[in-house]
């Protein structure tokens, strides 16, 4: 049996903390590989996320620019929550519906002839999202009535149903003014 006179180990001894630092860095570095998968996965995931979050943008624009009422109700989870300056919270589905109904059913003949929404802030974590918007309409009355031109700011919170579909989960509006 061979001694190291330095440290008074043997070379049984020697070799076994060789390989145990070996096993140990060898597990160490899989570890690290491990996680950076993870991270990689869910960075894959979160920009997914926010790819399928800007096309839920950009059909909500679409569908306000055309006044596609039932189209834009459909974009909202049974349960949202709607809240407007000035009025109670709107909660769920079919309470938003009658009241933008009303409010279109007060409005004949009324075109929205441009709709903008710069889109901020996207955040996606899991099926939740949230993000807020500055919005420029311009709406035409009927009879050559001077155009209507308003601004708006408002925050979304977005949930993906079961179905994969995102939903409008809670939406708060008020009015900004012109830049």
């Amino acid at each position: 049996m061979r001694s190291d006179r330095l440290s008074g180990m043997d070379a049984t001894t020697t070799g076994g903390l060789m390989g145990f630092a070996r096993k140990m860095f060898l597990g160490v570095c899989f570890v690290a590989l491990l996680m950076a998968g993870v991270r990689m996965k869910a960075r894959t995931t979160e920009d997914v996320g926010q790819k399928e979050v800007a096309a839920f943008n950009k059909r909500y624009v679409e569908l306000h620019l055309k006044m596609d009422t039932p189209g834009i109700l459909a974009l909202w989870a049974e349960d949202g929550v709607d809240l407007m300056p000035g009025d109670a919270a709107m909660i769920g589905r079919k309470k938003i519906s009658a009241w933008v109904e009303d409010i279109v059913a007060k409005m004949p003949g009324y075109k929205v002839t441009k709709q903008e929404m710069e889109f901020h802030d996207i955040q996606v974590c899991g099926d939740w999202a949230s993000e807020w918007a500055m919005e420029h309409q311009v709406v035409q009355p009927p009879e050559g009535k001077p155009p209507i031109e308003s601004y708006g700011k408002m925050a979304l919170v977005l949930h993906r149903e079961a179905d994969g579909e995102w939903k409008v989960k809670q939406e708060m509006w008020n009015g900004a003014p012109k830049p």
